[in-house]
């Protein structure tokens, strides 16, 4: 659209608006942006800021975002006309961000020494670091996931190193003392005293939405040795970071345990160049199963599948099938969640395409993500491996490196990546001989006391919203840090808007919560407000009370080709996530953790089988179609009297649908029992309470 056009649309959305809202001050407000994008036709200097922050929300997301842009360009005419000079000097006193640091004084008291541990990919950097975290005597281990974290956690208890899991939504606490934690990194305790810690991942630091966690934990782990894992990429901030925080730095290179290399050519798109232990990459859930059904239906092989909304407990289910060398699971299908978190037997990474959705267009991976993803290509060893490697030995570059089998040789080991199709290759295999830019900032978020003290400046019938945007845009920050953008924070804070008698300490915890609100249309909208309202009332927060729960899910039968099924139960697995996390800070509303924990398990159960299911019934198409053609070439070959009989034999057998899914057609497939008897994906059987009439019909349930 034309300048001129885009002015037209604002002009008719701020109309739309201001008949919706009904207050008197919107009309002035009204005349004075209309006066100002007038103003700007007329000239393209001097462009008054609300104008250019409108055209931008319409030019990025069309006319939903520029309607919430108009609501917080209101709110803030409306705070110019209620503020004093004084308060805005306050404000900005309070947006003051450039010194992060300072919000440890307790940290900066002590003397620490970071070890930065760099390398690509399967270098050993990570083991390095836990073989110290196993020596120490108290020590904090931190992952960009509950998975990892759930890793590290067993691995320490297993070599009898005590050891707690605390995630957002899960605790595990052992009894005794214990002086080991394994943690999410947003967990991390920074008013602890600890020997050593272990920073996983760093080069999350500079992500943009989670980055704040990162840097946090840096910032204010009070650990004597503090050890960081990542990217070469993040060397030159960290030295600044160290410098200013006044910490002692060493840094440790590391190169990779594994050959990795490039493909000269693609796949030519073609499905039966696939072989056993193959993963194609896609960046969409839609693209992820459409691959799934094409590669099972053309090599008639089984494929797992791995994406980011997968429960956690699901991805790593899957990842166990495909690592299974003894099962016919010899492909996988995954998003950018296999860049972290699974040790994966892969041994060619084959990208579907090079463009992804980064929130607002299809643009081109990053170097650093698809070197990430590439990765993954030719794993040293699996986590099984791993385990057993045995406890103690040295840190650092210069102590032995974990050995290789003496029945795996460097060829077994090595990595391939290449493309499916001819066209992304060439983007590949520059992105693999270059290097990512250096990350230049560490991301941060306000503390909750100044969002609390600087909300107070504003009335009580202020969106949170516009507090968070109005902190964030007045901000003052330094430049080695960027503050977080808050996409979910937004739209939660927007979901329970409407519910009164939340504070602002409770507005904040929400906005913290692994919600994740798409549209105004998201099934997650209701379950945030209910639980909103359950906080609001300081009551009705049982898990069966929460009628935005569809725990109804759990009754229904799995069928073959249903997508729209399983994508409703990860909402609902979503939602029992945001139960649980609610339930560790509000433990008093919601007060029945252990039910919630037993349903989140049956959803985990019921998502499994509809990926089973899946796999099954594309291998029932490829087997009947396999043995149609058979019997067609009997036909021919036979007489005709021999024809009709095996016509007759082979589609009037006395069989039932349901038998013929699971024998194939006399080839029998290898399922479990429970599969070849025809019970595993009919509808459970009940227990007194473990479905949803029977869980909601019982108020007085007592919890498994």
């Amino acid at each position: 659209l034309s300048v001129q056009e885009r002015t037209a649309a604002i002009v008719q959305e701020l109309g739309t608006v201001h008949v919706q809202t009904k207050e008197p001050e919107f009309g002035t407000f009204l005349h004075d942006v209309v006066a100002a994008l007038n103003k700007s036709l007329e000239s393209s200097k001097d462009v008054p800021p609300i104008v250019d922050s409108l055209h931008r929300a319409f030019l990025e997301r069309g006319r939903s975002e520029l309607r919430g842009q108009i609501k917080y360009a209101y709110h803030g005419f409306l705070a110019s006309k209620r503020f004093t000079e004084t308060n805005l000097q306050d404000q900005a006193k309070l947006a003051d961000l450039r010194y992060p640091a300072e919000w440890y004084p307790g940290t900066r008291e002590i003397q620490r020494t970071i070890h930065l541990h760099v390398g690509p990919t399967n270098s050993g950097k990570t083991y390095h670091a836990l073989q110290r975290l196993e020596q120490a005597k108290s020590g904090i281990y931190a992952g960009p996931l509950r998975l990892l974290a759930h890793e590290v956690y067993t691995r320490l208890n297993a070599r009898g190193k005590p050891c707690n899991l605390i995630t957002g939504d899960e605790r595990q606490l052992v009894e005794g003392n214990v002086s080991m934690s394994s943690c999410t990194v947003e967990m991390v305790p920074v008013n602890l005293d600890v020997d050593v810690a272990v920073i996983d991942e760093i080069q999350m630091i500079g992500h943009q939405e989670r980055g704040w966690a990162w840097t946090q934990a840096v910032m204010g782990l009070r650990a004597k040795e503090l050890h960081l894992c990542g990217e070469e990429r993040t060397v030159p901030l960290i030295k600044e970071l160290a410098a200013a925080m006044g910490d002692d730095l060493r840094i440790h290179h590391y190169k990779r345990l594994s050959p990795l290399k490039t493909m000269s050519a693609s796949l030519r798109g073609d499905l039966n160049n696939l072989r056993k232990g193959d993963c194609v990459v896609a960046f969409s859930k839609v693209n992820i199963h459409r691959l799934k059904d094409d590669i099972e239906r053309t090599t008639r092989r089984r494929v797992a599948v791995i994406y980011g909304s997968l429960p956690p407990e699901i991805r790593a289910q899957q990842a166990a099938l495909f690592n299974d060398q003894t099962n016919d699971y010899d492909i996988l299908v995954a998003s950018d969640a296999i860049g972290m978190g699974l040790n994966l037997s892969i041994k060619r990474i084959i990208f579907s395409t090079t463009i992804k959705f980064n929130g607002r267009i299809d643009a081109p991976i990053e170097t650093s993500q698809i070197k990430q993803i590439a990765g993954r290509a030719g794993r040293y060893r699996t986590a099984a491996q791993a385990a057993e490697t045995s406890i103690g030995g040295s840190s650092g570059p210069d102590a032995p490196k974990p050995r290789m089998s003496p029945d795996v040789s460097p060829a077994q080991t090595l990595g391939l990546v290449t493309t499916l199709d001819r066209g992304g290759l060439s983007t590949i295999q520059k992105a693999m001989t270059s290097q990512a830019d250096p990350i230049m900032s560490a991301g941060i978020f306000p503390p909750d006391d100044v969002l609390i003290r600087f909300a107070a400046y504003f009335p009580p019938s202020t969106p949170f919203s516009y507090i968070l945007i109005r902190l964030h845009n007045t901000s003052l920050l330094h430049p080695r840090f960027h503050l977080c953008i808050l996409k979910d924070h937004l739209k939660v804070a927007d979901a329970i808007e409407p519910v009164r008698n939340l504070t602002v300490s409770d507005r904040i915890t929400f906005c913290a919560s692994p919600a994740s609100v798409r549209d105004k249309d998201d099934p997650m909208i209701p379950v945030l407000r209910e639980l909103a309202e359950c906080v609001a009332n300081k009551s009705g927060g049982g898990i069966l009370d929460i009628q935005g729960l569809k725990l109804e899910l759990l009754e229904m039968e799995v069928t073959a080709g249903s997508r729209l099924f399983l994508e409703k139960l990860e909402a609902l697995h979503k939602a029992l996530i945001l139960y649980l996390w609610l339930s560790y800070r509000f433990a008093g509303v919601f007060n029945t953790q252990a039910m919630a924990f037993y349903i989140k398990s049956l959803v985990e159960k019921k998502i499994q089988e509809v990926l089973s299911r899946e796999s099954i019934k594309s291998r029932r198409i490829q087997q009947q179609k396999h043995e149609l053609k058979k019997n067609k070439r009997r036909r021919v070959e036979s007489d005709d009297k021999n024809s009709e009989k095996v016509d007759e034999e082979f589609f009037n057998g006395g069989r039932s649908d349901h038998e013929l899914s699971y024998t194939g057609f006399g080839a029998p497939l290898e399922l479990p029992e429970r599969a070849k008897k025809g019970t595993e994906y009919e509808t459970p059987p009940r227990s007194s309470f473990d479905l949803v009439a029977s869980l909601r019909g019982l108020k007085t349930a007592q919890e498994p």
